[in-house]
């Protein structure tokens, strides 16, 4: 018999995954891809009304989905949502941290309000989230954990400076995390997307239309600066994170993927 004959279809199936920013983009597209999969899903993000009907549309693929809306800038809503999944669901083996924020402007003109909440959201969460299920992981002898950061993460950029920081430190804590469970059975890796076509891009082409710039020398602003000449697809990312929550991935760990339509290939 062929060795791959007997290989379910279903590459995710028998694991649950806890999904942050899961009610659109990039967060939506993952629950999606993992749900076609066979994972049970919880979902979270901060909007009651878009997470039901996220949970409605993912239900149609048969598996099992629960949704907890959570503010993950703040504390004591992380813990209540981390408690929530797995009350739900006590084999939850699969973390995505995809909620996150943009803001952008020159070094000296960012707010401390402003970087706080960048660190919060993007950085804190992370980090209070997968602390929890780190502990909760090691328990099961298994667990995946997908960071969502950002090319960002890796290079420099104009006039980004916060938001940077706050990606490198997603980066830099996957890592050592990473490292520091290799052996208990946890995968921990990074995606780090370039510039997708989400509420980040549309709210900043608003901001520039605004300032008199026509909707399509915006897009080719964009576009110029990716070798492609296109910006990425959020169903572009979902197959990175359905590989890194599978058994395909078990050798993996402290990795941080590239995938930016060719910008920075050096």
């Amino acid at each position: 018999m062929d060795q791959h004959a007997s290989v379910t279809s279903k590459r995710l199936e028998g694991r649950t995954a806890l999904v942050t920013g899961a009610s659109r983009g990039i967060g939506y597209a993952i629950a999606e891809a993992y749900a076609r999969e066979g994972a049970d899903l919880v979902i979270s993000a901060t909007g009651e009304a878009a997470l039901q009907e996220a949970k409605t549309a993912l239900e149609k693929f048969g598996v099992a989905v629960s949704y907890c809306a959570a503010d993950v800038s703040d504390e004591a809503a992380v813990e209540k949502l981390f408690d929530y999944a797995v009350e739900r669901h006590p084999q939850l083996d699969v973390l995505v941290n995809n909620a996150g924020i943009h803001i952008g402007r020159p070094f000296t003109e960012y707010t401390m309000d402003e970087f706080d909440r960048l660190m919060r959201v993007n950085v804190y969460s992370i980090f209070q989230l997968t602390q929890l299920a780190i502990r909760h992981m090691q328990s099961l002898g298994r667990g995946k954990v997908i960071n969502i950061s950002s090319t960002a993460g890796k290079w420099e950029s104009m006039n980004q400076a916060g938001y940077n920081a706050s990606k490198h430190a997603v980066v830099g804590m996957t890592k050592c995390v990473a490292l520091e469970n290799a052996k208990n059975g946890i995968n921990v890796n990074a995606i780090c997307p370039g510039i997708v076509e989400t509420d980040i891009i549309r709210t900043a082409q608003q901001k520039m239309l605004e300032t008199g710039m026509s909707a399509l020398a915006f897009k080719a602003a964009i576009e110029d600066q990716i070798p492609m000449g296109r910006m990425l697809q959020v169903d572009e990312i979902a197959p990175i994170a359905t590989y890194l929550a599978s058994a395909e991935s078990n050798g993996m760990t402290g990795q941080t993927i590239t995938i930016s339509g060719g910008m920075r290939m050096g």
